[in-house]
């Protein structure tokens, strides 16, 4: 077995087992992914491997972009835009610029430095917001972690390429670099939604699943490659992108297309991830040698320290100073609403892990700039790589216990409205339902049938949200749901027995497994 195709099936290999046991021992799986990543770059005889720089970000970023985005709210993220853009935008130019100021006393070039601080200042939101939904935080600060991490991208990388472009010679100037910042905005921007009104188009034009998720997939890609070709932010052109294609996604989707493409998305990122993870751990041995040889162990370990450090302090510094600061300028009554306890403001202080794009960003760092080496490339990928790590175990792993102690209570704003929505679709369908009646096609005794099933499912939720009074309605439909269970199984048994007697093909039971499969995804226990 060639080297290559044994790194693939030991990454295959890692990507299934540490996600078995990331779920088996309930720690989110980036953290399991790193350790276990970083454990298998040091197992003899493995190849070592070396990510192309020039695809990294090209490859990885696009869909995960996409991805996030498309789930989003842009209700939500608009109502919180002064929360994110503080985070987005002033807390990364502020982590950037003291990470570079600490790179730069320890030897390193400015360029190199603000390159360093660009790359570390963006948070991933994976781990983060998977803990925080498991532990009842409150919707809006969910909603902030995932909408800083969508717009903090754009915000490093400008940066980044500024930091870059001066290592290569190109010089700096602050008015300059702001007006490429906004003009990058903007322009990534506009960008994503041309390209996410063409694509509602074109998915309104299609009745083919596949081919709809096929679409959705390059989507990313196709407005992150024009929007960087045109020299503004392709991520946020990728986030636009979403944005856009997820609010009137229910506009140009069937249900068939919505059933596979959610199924499509979760395993895919799940793979992305699960794969850029692990990659990060193998990065580590080769690097580590490689700058070993230049810095000895203890500096490694006072500078690892000092840059980690200053990651996790300058976010605590920022969520206790500056908005306490913007409070004293807007004293809105909309604004002071939505503020919020200490408690919730360390939560989120302490949630700020990285992760994917910062690897991505530090692994695409040129060999070459300027006629020569990048100046301590490989002492970027390392620090890069120990604050991902400190990040993610440390804060990741106490993460649920600072939540436990500084929230108080699980947020129900989620459950409530999904309650109102399920009241309201079963009062539109009884509505419609009256319409139909005097069709001449609909039948009477079928039509009764539905009135009371929908009338049992109105009179159910709302006795859940206190609005009539429950009589047993709970208790008769978790008995009804058990049955529905017992006879779905029953059908499947009896599919896969006439199967194996070769009285159906496997088509023909896949088929209609599928249907089972479908009447059992209404059931909600």
């Amino acid at each position: 077995m060639h080297g290559s195709e044994l790194l693939f099936l030991v990454l295959m290999v890692a990507m299934a087992g540490l996600s078995v046991l990331a779920g088996a021992v309930g720690v989110p799986y980036p953290i399991l992914l790193v350790v276990g990543g970083l454990a298998l770059g040091f197992v003899p005889g493995l190849p070592n491997i070396e990510l192309p720089p020039e695809i990294v970000l090209v490859l990885f970023l696009p869909p995960l972009l996409y991805h996030a985005a498309f789930f989003s709210s842009p209700r939500d993220l608009r109502a919180n835009m002064r929360a994110i853009s503080m985070l987005a935008v002033g807390l990364v130019l502020a982590t950037m610029f003291v990470v570079a100021l600490i790179g730069y006393l320890a030897g390193i070039t400015w360029g190199a430095a603000f390159a360093l601080g660009a790359i570390v200042s963006p948070t991933d939101p994976l781990a983060a917001t998977t803990i925080a939904r498991k532990t009842g935080v409150p919707r809006r600060l969910v909603t902030v972690l995932e909408g800083e991490s969508l717009v903090n991208d754009a915000t490093a990388l400008v940066a980044y390429r500024i930091a870059v472009s001066v290592v290569a010679g190109g010089t700096f100037v602050v008015w300059q670099a702001g007006l490429e910042f906004v003009v990058n905005a903007i322009g990534g921007a506009v960008v994503g939604l041309i390209v996410g009104l063409a694509i509602t188009w074109i998915r309104k034009q299609l009745d083919d699943p596949p081919a709809e998720i096929v679409v959705t997939l390059v989507t990313g890609y196709v407005a992150y490659l024009p929007a960087e070709q045109l020299g503004v932010s392709g991520v946020l052109a990728a986030v636009a992108a979403g944005l856009y294609v997820g609010w009137h996604a229910p506009e140009v989707a069937t249900a068939e297309t919505r059933l596979l493409g959610f199924s499509f998305w979760e395993v895919f990122v799940y793979l992305l991830n699960a794969a850029l993870f692990i990659l990060i751990g193998l990065q580590l041995p080769p690097i580590l040698s490689a700058v070993t040889d230049d810095h000895g162990i203890a500096t490694l370990v006072w500078l690892s320290a000092l840059v980690s450090g200053a990651v996790i302090a300058v976010r605590l510094v920022w969520m206790f100073t500056v908005p306490y600061l913007i409070r004293l300028l807007d004293r809105r009554t909309a604004q002071v609403a939505r503020r919020v306890g200490p408690g919730e403001r360390f939560v989120v202080g302490w949630s700020g892990m990285r992760g994917a794009v910062s690897l991505a960003a530090a692994l695409a760092l040129p060999i070459r700039a300027g006629g020569q080496g990048f100046p301590d490339r490989d002492l970027i990928i390392f620090l890069t790589f120990i604050v991902i790590l400190v990040t993610l175990v440390v804060q990741g792993l106490s993460l649920p216990v600072v939540i436990r102690r500084f929230v108080r209570g699980e947020d129900d704003e989620a459950e409530q409205e999904e309650l109102r929505a399920r009241l309201g679709a079963a009062k539109a369908a009884l509505f419609r339902l009256e319409e139909l009646a005097e069709e001449d096609w609909t039948r009477s005794d079928t039509i009764e049938r539905l009135r009371g099933f929908y009338e049992y499912r109105k009179k159910r939720f709302a006795a859940r949200g206190g609005m009539v009074e429950d009589d047993g309605y709970e208790d008769r439909s978790v008995a009804y749901q058990r049955l529905s269970h017992e006879l779905l199984a029953a059908q499947r048994s009896a599919i896969v027995r006439l199967r194996n007697e070769g009285a159906i093909s496997s088509e023909v039971m896949r088929r209609v497994e599928r249907d089972l499969d479908l009447e059992e995804s209404r059931l909600e226990i």
